[in-house]
């Protein structure tokens, strides 16, 4: 069985990693792809199991050395990306590696391995759903609050790049949507 990769992305606050975990949940041979990233370790976190956590130089040196699937600079300095022995690791094991990401590392996923990789953009009802569900986690102040919004604006002009779209104003819905499409995409 050659494994192959399930990405899910969407705007912040569209539900795609409450599905995703459900979807961990439901499939056996499912197994979340570990990021890694250059920011800081957070209280609770641990490496390896969160984020691989690397120092900038080190990250900059895997890419030099290729040895990413899809990387991005979110910030100068801010580094995010997913590597490629992540998901040998996965596929060694005889799992599909399923991915929470944005939409630029989605695309270059989806470029590179074709249809190897299955894309589902999680759609929120409305931009002010976004906003309403974000409020919610009050994890966010006005300024970050407004950035995320922009990025949802760039991010939902995305979605006629991904293989499926999936309308999330109904959680078990839209769960059993995407559990349908994957199911159909790796059996």
């Amino acid at each position: 069985m050659e494994g192959k990769l399930i990405v899910f992305s969407s705007p912040s606050g569209a539900g795609k990693t409450t599905i995703v975990r459900r979807l961990l949940q439901k499939i056996l041979n499912l197994e979340f792809s570990i990021s890694a990233c250059t920011r800081a370790i957070r209280p609770g976190e641990q490496d390896g199991r969160d984020y691989y956590f690397l120092s900038t130089k080190e990250f900059e040196e895997k890419i030099k050395n290729n040895e990413f699937i899809e990387w991005e600079e979110v910030y100068k300095g801010s580094y995010y990306g997913t590597l490629k022995s992540e998901a040998e690791r996965i596929w060694q094991k005889g799992s599909h590696v399923i991915f929470d990401i944005d939409v630029k590392g989605a695309i270059n996923i989806k470029k590179k391995y074709a249809d190897r990789a299955l894309t589902i953009f999680i759609k929120a009802p409305s931009l002010k759903a976004i906003e309403e569900r974000l409020k919610g986690r009050e994890t966010e102040d006005k300024k970050s609050l407004a950035e995320r919004l922009e990025r949802a604006k760039f991010e939902l002009s995305c979605e006629d790049q991904f293989d499926k779209v999936i309308l999330n104003d109904d959680l078990e819905k839209a769960v059993q949507e995407a559990l349908d499409a994957v199911n159909g995409f790796i059996n």
